[in-house]
């Protein structure tokens, strides 16, 4: 599989971790904030002004209608891979229209009245979300095709945290300002954390891409799937979507009512949030700081091992915690290691998987194709996971889970080979 070599074999290994750290890594830390805030925007601070200007739990839930651009975003990225909009070049040009509308999208937003204009606000919102689906398209070509094949997986666990800390700028700075200032300066302020990436996106290299990218939109749509499939043929295509639908589905269901599970079995609303904020959060960070570290010595391919190990043990805390009953230092310890295993450790190995199984002529194609399967269970998996608590009880759910953890794991000898050649840094 041509291209599809990770690492440059033991001479990639030796080298230092913090060796990584340069120009390259550095702007995907910038992309990667900037990628994370207009939807962790919508998801909080959006989600309190509606609430603040009375609207019902009814009509807040509706607004997830308008947010289905990330499910669907696949279908507008061969658009992004054809053509070339600015000066800066195919990449950066696209970062920097969608970055400087979403500041003006965000910070728009604000300055519209609830109960006046809910029709321009769902509006507003959709615009929102479709911009931001198309900025994590680009960011994630751009990633992909601007590190080095050993920087990748160093790369997917720094985009990993970023997109992760930029959830911080809406949810305890935005609401705290927001108790002493009006809504409009609020979302304004909000919106200016958009500009460091703006001006990341000019400062920065357009990648280099080898190979012809494609010279119409034809080629465009169809040449990235046909490309896939004709790689290594389709049954090993069908393996690898198979692969990224099932990675993390034990651990993803196990997650999906696990605060309905919490309250069930006798803790406290405030337990829980103090778990959460003091393990949880800063465990998936150090998670995800860890992963990029192990990935520079394992390889892609071993960590997709060591890690999926890693969050299906987690599964199994839930199980223990449904066993034992409330227990508040055996909660914090459950969300701990389920944030640093799971979304730490499991999202960065899967992330960089995908980064590298994408032909970098079409990247924002087939990387906006994985990662909108990757969304699947949790999107539509998940909504089975009430009935089946219902039938199986809390204990017995969990089991289930840590069971379907391992379908993927069985097909890692074929998708990501332990012993490949190169210390575990070739091709998947």
């Amino acid at each position: 599989m041509a291209g599809r070599e990770q690492g440059g074999g033991a001479d990639a290994v030796a080298r230092p971790w913090y060796s990584y750290l340069n120009g390259r890594t550095v702007s995907i830390l910038f992309l990667g904030f900037s990628s994370g805030l207009p939807l962790y925007t919508l998801i909080y601070l959006m989600q309190a002004w509606l609430a603040k200007a009375g609207l019902d739990v009814k009509a807040l839930g509706l607004f997830g209608l308008a947010m289905f651009p990330y499910t669907f975003k696949f279908l507008w990225a061969p658009f992004m891979d054809r053509y070339t909009v600015l000066p800066l070049g195919r990449r950066r040009g696209w970062m920097a229209i969608t970055q400087l509308a979403l500041f003006v999208l965000i910070g728009g937003l604000g300055m519209l009245n609830p109960k006046l204009e809910l029709t321009l606000i769902t509006g507003m919102v959709f615009l929102i979300a479709f911009m931001s689906a198309s900025q994590d398209v680009v960011i994630d070509a751009y990633r992909r095709e601007i590190l080095a094949e050993e920087e990748q997986g160093l790369g997917a666990a720094i985009i990993v945290n970023a997109y992760k800390a930029a959830s911080l700028i809406p949810s305890a700075l935005g609401l705290v300002l927001a108790d002493s200032q009006p809504w409009q300066l609020v979302f304004w302020t909000v919106a200016a954390f958009m500009l460091p990436g703006f001006v990341c996106t000019l400062l920065a290299k357009e990648p280099v891409v080898y190979g012809e990218p494609p010279k119409n939109l034809e080629e465009a749509v169809v040449l990235p799937f046909r490309e896939f499939v004709l790689r290594d043929g389709w049954k090993q295509a069908l393996f690898i979507i198979a692969f990224v639908l099932l990675y993390k589905i034990g651990d993803t269901m196990s997650t999906a009512l696990s605060t309905k599970f919490f309250l069930d079995i006798g803790f406290t609303t405030k337990q829980i949030g103090l778990a959460a904020n003091a393990t949880g959060w800063w465990a998936s960070l150090a998670g995800g700081a860890v992963g990029g570290i192990w990935m520079v010595k394992l390889g892609i391919n071993r960590a997709l091992w060591v890690f999926g190990v890693l969050q299906a043990l987690a599964i199994l805390g839930f199980a223990w915690l449904a066993h034992t009953g409330p227990d508040q230092v055996l909660l914090s310890a459950v969300f701990g290691f389920e944030a640093f295993a799971s979304l730490g450790l499991g999202s960065a190995a899967l992330v960089a998987f995908m980064s590298r199984a994408t032909d970098p002529r079409y990247t924002a194609t087939q990387y906006a194709l994985f990662s909108s399967l990757a969304a699947v269970p949790r999107t539509f998996i998940n909504s089975s996971v009430g009935y089946i608590v219902a039938e199986t009880g809390w204990f017995w759910f969990f089991i289930v889970c840590f069971i379907l953890a391992f379908p993927a794991m069985i097909m890692l000898p074929k998708i990501a080979p332990w012993n490949s050649g190169h210390d575990g840094h070739e091709k998947a």
